[in-house]
């Protein structure tokens, strides 16, 4: 099968006042369409700048990264990005922030109306469409900005902690709201994460970074049945494979700190 995202020696570079960063190095790494692959590591992995490289905000210093065999060059409509922060028009109604991006595409008012409807449905937002994103809880504000993107309909989702600020349950809650969508709507899914047990519960695959310079220490496969089980035995000691590789990472960020070393 062809890889969907082709990223081959990524590197990303940041020049400071105090001197260059190197956030990536080497990334080598192929997606393909359909699957959910979650990236994992320490703060200043490098987790979010691979992903915004993908999405085209922030691109490579070096290397290749490719869409569907297309250098990105650019944020594109083959790409939907959903940010921990939700990224809602305040001033918009849920059904008129779903909307949106159809009106600006300049898409029929049958189309939009009808596709509106099946996504207000699809992720159980009916009874809240005329609310105002502050009248919603923060799981509700999430579904919205999902359905936004999904509204769009790209093969590629970008998901940056999008669950990161919601409570245990809610997050749960979402996470099973997602493997649905994810199921039903047949997207490739890359998903950024601090949290270990959610990256095993989600994906397919986990994609382990180091400290900076962000580097892939570990590519791990979930061969778990879905639904998963947070308290198999099968589970939890991927679990603590996983964690371990992450501490390791976390440890030696601490010893640079401690050298005085670290760039942040």
């Amino acid at each position: 099968m062809t890889p969907q995202i082709h990223i081959a020696k990524v590197q990303k570079t940041y020049r400071t006042a105090g001197g260059e960063v190197h956030a990536l190095k080497d990334i080598d790494l192929d997606i393909y369409p359909g699957e959910f692959v979650s990236f994992l590591g320490p703060s200043g992995c490098g987790k979010s700048t691979l992903l915004n490289a993908i999405g085209g905000f922030s691109l490579p210093t070096g290397g290749t990264l490719q869409v569907n065999g297309k250098p990105v060059t650019a944020p594109g409509p083959d790409r939907g990005m959903v940010f921990q922060e939700y990224a809602l028009f305040p001033w918009m109604t849920v059904e008129d922030n779903i909307r949106f991006g159809m009106e600006i595409q300049k898409k029929s008012k049958a189309d939009i109306a009808s596709k509106t409807d099946d996504l207000l449905e699809t992720l159980q937002l009916k009874e809240f469409r005329t609310r105002f994103p502050k009248d919603l809880s923060g799981g509700m504000r999430q579904r919205v900005a999902i359905a936004r993107v999904l509204a769009l309909d790209p093969p590629i989702m970008l998901m940056d902690e999008p669950f990161g600020a919601l409570d245990a349950l809610t997050r749960r809650t979402m996470q099973d709201e997602l493997v649905r969508i994810w199921g039903q709507f047949k997207k490739t899914i890359c998903f950024v994460t601090h949290g270990i047990e959610e990256s095993i519960y989600l994906s397919d695959r986990v994609v382990v970074l180091t400290y900076r310079p962000g580097t892939v220490k570990a590519i791990v496969d979930v061969n778990l049945p879905r639904p998963r089980d947070t308290a198999s035995p099968e589970f939890n000691a991927l679990k603590s494979s996983l964690g371990q590789m992450v501490m390791e990472e976390h440890n030696r960020h601490q010893q640079d700190v401690v050298r005085g070393t670290t760039a942040d």
